[in-house]
């Protein structure tokens, strides 16, 4: 019983480092999706703004 529950806890151990892996990187992709639409936006507004002056 007690290999059973050693086995049960280091599944669950793994599983999550994995949630907490995959949180992370869906985190990574957010920040990254975040800062290339604020670039693209910004230099898209720069340049609305230099032809209309």
């Amino acid at each position: 019983m007690t290999d059973q529950k050693d086995r049960v806890s280091r599944e669950r151990e793994e599983i999550a480092a994995r949630v907490a892996s995959f949180r992370a990187t869906q985190q990574k992709f957010e920040r990254d999706r975040q800062e290339y639409f604020a670039n693209t936006l910004g230099n898209a507004w720069s340049g609305f703004k230099r032809e209309s002056a």
